[in-house]
């Protein structure tokens, strides 16, 4: 699946974790694909598996 960098930063926000939104900002392409990025993901705290319902409410997907 493929998602916007935007969408993850802004998730991480909501959250209320502003560090990892900036680390996040930094390290991610601007397209994300979850398979191949699943590693950094995972360091971000971010489980791909669950990003779909959790990106859902805040736009939608990238294509």
């Amino acid at each position: 699946m493929q998602i916007e960098k935007a969408k993850i930063v802004e998730l991480l926000r909501s959250r209320g974790d502003n560090a990892l939104a900036q680390q996040a900002d930094k390290s991610l392409p601007p397209q994300i694909d979850t398979d191949q990025h699943a590693e950094q993901l995972s360091k971000l705290g971010l489980n791909p598996q669950d990003l779909l319902g959790k990106l859902g409410g805040l736009g939608g997907l990238g294509q």
